[in-house]
């Protein structure tokens, strides 16, 4: 916590209260009211912790109003162009870019723990084929405790440093086996000559009876997914995996609480909405109808994939993306794929319409992943599960950083009770 020169007054029934303020490296000044509840008897109110910060951190900083998005000071847009996603693994976990030796070394140890506990393999058959691929990792993940033992010690940090790897390594493995069980395939290992997202492809759409080539132009779209939602600062399921761990569970059981968050629509199914989106309007000549729809006050249909709650202007990971996606509709070709036609006619409107500018309605992130995605042949139900390996990374390195807060304790929020007073129990005969 950096030091405070300023503070704030706050009066209460004729009297006052000096609250600290604590001025961060970036973004707005932190008011301190850790103390406020045992001197002056008050709590605050803040339903969505939208005005608290729960801790302070040194890993990703945002700045919604500027579109800027950082990685331990590096700008997206250069980690995501310059970079590959292994290498931003070790920034965020590390805080510092690694030499040539390092990143070899790190990579080494990721891909050489691709691989899952042989009896895993039994644990995916007890899930109906028809589940939801995000109720198998939740589970999976979970279960990982039950496997790994020798890495559920949150007071080692040798232990705590096994977990970290384990999970970066085995969850596209993990995510890949998840989505084989539910289209009935078999299981395809992981290969140790394959890169992080090229393995993942291979273990995700390779069969036994042929040969998969890995073809670079996905493989580095896929990287770029990885990377561009790497990490995204306190949001709901990051702020879920800090508050799981806030009590000593172990590791797993926090990344899988964190997924189970994800799963949320309004969080991690963005771009499945998206694509759902895509589908709804159906055909080309049907944009105007939608879009007439989408500035209609009155009208409950709103585009999804278009602005941010965050970035008030452009998403910077959605510029980045977007030459992906031109990369991959180039190579797959849009003429047999309706929907993607339509994205690609939606996205052109949207750009250009005056509406669509001055609200700076821009095609976010999901967007464009969520056309990639269906691109490459991922199912809108793989949607959610690619975001919860890619966030993996993020939501450890916040983990950890927990432990170095000399601050740290269980979270226990408050609330501001509006129910019954005092009463007294009547006996049945008397109701």
């Amino acid at each position: 916590m950096s030091d405070t020169q300023k503070s704030a007054t706050l009066a209460i029934d004729g009297q006052s209260f000096e609250l600290p303020i604590y001025s961060p490296t970036a973004g707005p000044d932190v008011l301190d009211i850790r103390k406020l509840y045992a001197q002056a008897g008050v709590f605050t109110y803040d339903p969505g912790f939208t005005s608290t910060a729960s801790c302070d951190s040194t890993i990703t900083f945002i700045d919604g109003d500027k579109g800027v998005l950082l990685h331990r000071g590096y700008p997206i847009d250069q980690l995501a162009g310059k970079s590959h996603y292994l290498e931003v693994c070790f920034l965020l976990l590390y805080g510092y870019l690694p030499t040539a030796a390092e990143l070899e070394d790190f990579e080494n140890t990721i891909t050489r723990h691709t691989m899952v506990h042989e009896q895993m393999n039994n644990f995916f058959r007890g899930f109906r084929r028809d589940a939801h691929p995000m109720a198998i990792i939740v589970g999976v993940v979970g279960a990982m405790s039950a496997f790994y033992h020798d890495s559920t010690d949150i007071n080692d940090p040798l232990q705590r440093e096994i977990a970290s790897h384990r999970l970066i390594a085995k969850m596209p493995t993990i995510a890949a086996m998840a989505y084989k069980y539910t289209v009935g395939q078999p299981f395809v290992y992981p290969r140790n000559d394959l890169d992080y997202a090229s393995n993942f492809l291979r273990m995700c759409f390779a069969v036994p009876c042929e040969e998969y080539e890995v073809n670079p132009i996905l493989s580095r779209a896929m990287d770029r997914i990885f990377t561009l939602h790497a990490d995204h600062e306190q949001n709901a399921s990051t702020s879920t995996v800090r508050l799981a761990s806030s009590s000593g569970a172990n590791p797993f059981a926090c990344i899988a609480a964190g997924i189970a968050c994800l799963w949320g629509p309004a969080h991690g199914g963005a771009n499945q909405a998206c694509l759902e989106m895509l589908k709804e309007i159906g055909s080309v000549d049907r944009i105007p109808e939608y879009i007439a729809r989408a500035k209609d006050k009155n009208d409950p249909f709103r585009l999804m994939g278009f602005g941010h709650r965050v970035y008030k202007n452009t998403d910077p990971r959605a510029t980045v993306l977007k030459q992906s996606a031109d990369e991959v509709l180039e190579l797959l070709g849009v003429e047999n794929n309706p929907l993607l036609a339509v994205a690609k006619e939606l996205e052109q409107v949207a750009l250009n319409d005056p509406y669509f500018v001055e609200k700076k309605l821009f095609p976010n992130v999901d967007f464009y992943s969520g056309i990639i995605l269906e691109a490459m042949g991922f199912p809108t139900s793989m949607f959610t599960p690619i975001f919860a390996l890619s966030r993996t990374v993020g939501w450890i390195s916040q983990w950890k950083e927990q432990f170095s807060d000399p601050a740290h304790k269980i979270g226990r929020p408050r609330q501001l009770y509006l129910g019954e007073t005092l009463r007294n129990y009547a006996d049945i005969e008397d109701r």
